[in-house]
C-alpha cells in the first residue's frame, strides 16, 4: 500500500536531487565545448578531432612550404611530425582504429553523428594530458613564428595552423570530475553566503510579519458580523494574483518618478526620497518583504481561520462561566488550540518563503548590488545566464538541504509536542 507513494516520492522529489548533487561532482559547463559533457575519463571528441586533423595535417605541409627560412619550415616541419606521431599512438588504443575509420566515413558522407558513443572515445588519462600539452605548446610556437615573420602570407597560414591547433586541443576533453570541489569553492564564496543571508532575512521577517498580520484578519473574519462573507472574499484577491503580476504591480508602485507608495512613504517621513525604495539595499530588501507580506499575509490568515473554526464554542462559554476575560480566553485556549495550524501555516509558509524567486526577480532582479539576491535567483543566474550547470546544481543542493533541515527543526522543535502522549495501536 505504501510502495505507490514511496515511489512516488522517488521519482518526483529525490531522484531530480540525486541528479542534481550527481552533476555537482563536475566542472559541468554548457558555454564550454570541453566541458558541456559529464565524464569521469579522458575522452576525445572524434567527430571533432577528425575533422580538424584532416585540414591541420595538410596545412602544416602547406606553411613549411611557405616558410621565410629552413629554420622556420624545419620547426613546421617538426610540429607536424610529432603530431602525426600523437596521432598514430591514438589510433593505436584498443578499438579506437575502428571507430574513428567509422567517423571519418560519416564526414565524408556529411552525416551528422548523433550517436554519443560513437562521438566520443575514452583515452589514456596521461596521453591525453601530454597530447594537450604537446599542443599547447605547439600553437605557441606557431604563433611565435608568425609573430616574427614579415611575409603576409605566411603570417595568413600561421594564423590558420594555429586555429587548427587549438580546436584539436580542444577536442581532447580531460575529465572534468572534480567531486566535491565545487562544495568547497561555493562554502567559502562570499557571495553565496550573502545570498544566505539574504534568504534568511527575508524568510523569517515577511514569515513573522504574516504569522501576526493573519492571526489578527483571521480572528476578525471569525467573528459573526454583517457582510463577513464578502469581507472574506476581498481578503484573497491578494493572494489570488499571480506573483510575477503582483510584483510588476508593486514595481510601479514604488517608482521613484510616479510610484504613489513611494510618495506618500516620503510625504509621511518614512523614507528621505521616493528613489530609495528600488535604488538602496535596504530601500529593495523592504520592498521585496512589503509586497511579499502583502501578497500572502491572506494565505496564512486562512490556513488560521481553518484552525480557528475547529475550536468549540463551549471551551470559550466555560471560560466566561469562569471569569476569563478575553484577553486571557486568546493566550489560554485560542492559542494553545491553534497550535497545530500554526504550525502547519509556518512551515509552509517559510519553505514557500526560502525558495522565494518570482516576486524578486520582478521586483529588483536581485539588486541593486545584490542585495536582494535571494539562494534560489542566484542559482537560477549561475545555471542558466552562465549555463555553468556544475555549480548551479551545488547551490540547488544547498537550497534542499536548507529545506529539509527548516522542515526537521519546525516538526522536531514546534511540533513534537503535538504527537505527546500518542502511540502506535
Amino acid at each position: 500500500m505504501v510502495a505507490p507513494a514511496l515511489l512516488l516520492v522517488i521519482m518526483i522529489t529525490l531522484w531530480p536531487v540525486a541528479q542534481s548533487f550527481y552533476n555537482s561532482l563536475f566542472d559541468y559547463r554548457l558555454n564550454d565545448p570541453s566541458r558541456s559533457e559529464r565524464f569521469v575519463k579522458s575522452n576525445v571528441d572524434l567527430e571533432r578531432y577528425a575533422n580538424d586533423f584532416f585540414y591541420l595535417s595538410r596545412d602544416l605541409e602547406g606553411l613549411a612550404g611557405q616558410a621565410p627560412n629552413q629554420d622556420v619550415a624545419d620547426a613546421a616541419t617538426k610540429i607536424s611530425k610529432d603530431i602525426e606521431a600523437y596521432h598514430e599512438k591514438l589510433l593505436a588504443m584498443d578499438g579506437l582504429s575502428e571507430q574513428y575509420e567509422e567517423v571519418e566515413g560519416r564526414l565524408a558522407s556529411f552525416t551528422a553523428i548523433s550517436d554519443r558513443e560513437l562521438k566520443y572515445a575514452e583515452v589514456d588519462k596521461d596521453f591525453a594530458s601530454d597530447y594537450k600539452d604537446f599542443l599547447t605548446s605547439a600553437e605557441k610556437e606557431i604563433t611565435t613564428l608568425s609573430q616574427n615573420s614579415e611575409d603576409e602570407a605566411f603570417k595568413t597560414a600561421s594564423a590558420n595552423v594555429a586555429g587548427a591547433i587549438n580546436s584539436s586541443n580542444r577536442a581532447i576533453i580531460e575529465s572534468n570530475f572534480i567531486g566535491l570541489g565545487n562544495y568547497s569553492k561555493y562554502l567559502q564564496s562570499e557571495r553565496m553566503w550573502k545570498a544566505l543571508g539574504n534568504t534568511m532575512f527575508f524568510t523569517v521577517a515577511s514569515v513573522g510579519v504574516e504569522l501576526v498580520l493573519g492571526l489578527l484578519i483571521a480572528l476578525l473574519i471569525n467573528r459573526v458580523f454583517m457582510g463577513r462573507g464578502l469581507v472574506r472574499a476581498s481578503v484573497l484577491i491578494p493572494w489570488a494574483i499571480p506573483t510575477a503580476v503582483a510584483a510588476m504591480m508593486w514595481a510601479f508602485l514604488y517608482d521613484g518618478q510616479t510610484g504613489i507608495v513611494s510618495h506618500y512613504f516620503e510625504q509621511f517621513g518614512l523614507i528621505r526620497d521616493a528613489s530609495v525604495l528600488l535604488s538602496t539595499g535596504t530601500g529593495g530588501m523592504f520592498s521585496v518583504i512589503f509586497a511579499d507580506v502583502w501578497k500572502t499575509t491572506p494565505y496564512m490568515a486562512l490556513l488560521l481561520l481553518a484552525g480557528l473554526q475547529t475550536i468549540s464554542g463551549s471551551l470559550y462559554e466555560a471560560a466566561e462561566v469562569d471569569g476569563a476575560n478575553k484577553w486571557q480566553q486568546f493566550w489560554k485556549i485560542t492559542l494553545p488550540m491553534l497550535k497545530s495550524a500554526i504550525l502547519v501555516a509556518l512551515l509552509f509558509r517559510t519553505l514557500d518563503a526560502f525558495r522565494v524567486f518570482d516576486l524578486i526577480f520582478v521586483l529588483t532582479g536581485g539588486g541593486p548590488a545584490n542585495s536582494t539576491e535571494s539562494i534560489s535567483i542566484y542559482a537560477y543566474i549561475t545555471l542558466f545566464s552562465q549555463q555553468n550547470f556544475g555549480a548551479g546544481s551545488v547551490l540547488s543542493v544547498i537550497v534542499f538541504a536548507c529545506v529539509a533541515i527548516i522542515s526537521t527543526l519546525f516538526i522536531k522543535f514546534i511540533g513534537s509536542d503535538l504527537f505527546a502522549g500518542r502511540s502506535s495501536r
